[in-house]
């Protein structure tokens, strides 16, 4: 006896059918249980756990402030420089960190990649969530600081800390999901990633001002430096909550919501370019890993 052929209208699916972005914020739970799994692997043993997520901006913070700030006297030319630096330091951790989770995303769960059928773009989702878990502190971080340098919040700085916060996870969760994909097939990636990272740290205006940048470099340069959309992203953090507690003196980029219109569409491109890619990948991922 030979079974009967399965119609399209029996209501069953190909495995993988139902995948995807969609399927993955549906499975709310086993999004839960990867975020947690993830931040316990993270912290197994730790006497401080979630602590070192204040422990590390704040070293990080201080080692940048007193080499450029006190030492190189960039706290005399830029007013109330530490509320500068924090503000684009703790937007670059969170895209530098979700950069560097996501790529190593799928290939760090090999072993539920091979055995368990489950929407694959849950990892690097995952990865971003845990990204923005580490991000909390350090945003209050500079809510305090900020505070205490005179900001009070408006719809117009808040406005522009949400434009900026939008580039950020939008681009980051894009390039993330295009290094996932890439890097099942070629390790090298991950070296390639944290080189990335220490380029990307001074290709913003977070250790320095943006001006030195057009006095110093080509005009070309200058016109490359701010099509990044990380400088959009980056200026309009600082615009949300360090000029605010300055005398308000500061130039930042000319067009500034203009080029971030252009970053934030940019990103949803990119976005958009790594999920097609993650998802044409992703059939490969077991027999690679």
């Amino acid at each position: 006896m030979t079974a009967a052929p399965v119609r399209a209208d029996d209501g069953l699916r190909a495995p993988g059918g139902d995948g995807g972005l969609r399927r993955t914020f549906r499975e709310k739970y086993l999004l839960r249980l990867l975020v947690r799994r993830e931040l316990r692997a993270r912290y197994k043993g730790s006497l401080l756990g979630l602590g070192w997520s204040y422990v590390r901006p704040a070293v990080h913070f201080a080692v940048y402030f007193y080499v450029i700030g006190v030492f190189l006297g960039m706290d005399d030319r830029v007013e109330d420089f530490p509320v500068y630096l924090f503000a684009g330091m703790v937007l670059v951790n969170l895209f530098t960190e979700t950069l560097h989770s996501t790529t190593r995303s799928v290939t760090g769960n090999a072993a539920l990649v091979r055995k368990v059928f489950l929407p694959r773009e849950l990892f690097p989702a995952a990865s971003v969530l845990v990204s923005l878990v580490h991000f909390l502190p350090g945003m209050m971080i500079l809510l305090g600081g900020s505070v205490a340098a005179g900001w009070r919040p408006s719809p117009v700085e808040l406005g522009a800390a949400v434009y900026g916060f939008a580039i950020i996870v939008v681009l980051g969760f894009g390039v993330g999901l295009l290094c996932a994909a890439v890097n099942v097939f070629f390790r090298d990636l991950e070296q390639v990633v944290d080189i990335s990272v220490i380029v990307i740290t001074w290709s913003v205006p977070m250790i320095y001002p943006w001006t030195h940048v057009q006095t110093h470099a080509p005009g070309w340069v200058l016109d490359l430096y701010l099509a990044n959309p990380l400088v959009s992203a980056v200026s309009l953090f600082q615009r949300a909550f360090w000029l605010p507690g300055t005398r308000g003196d500061f130039v930042f980029p000319p067009h500034l919501y203009a080029h971030a219109g252009v970053s934030l569409a940019v990103s949803v491109l990119v976005f958009v370019a790594g999920h097609a890619v993650f998802s044409r990948a992703q059939a490969r991922f077991a027999q690679e890993l």
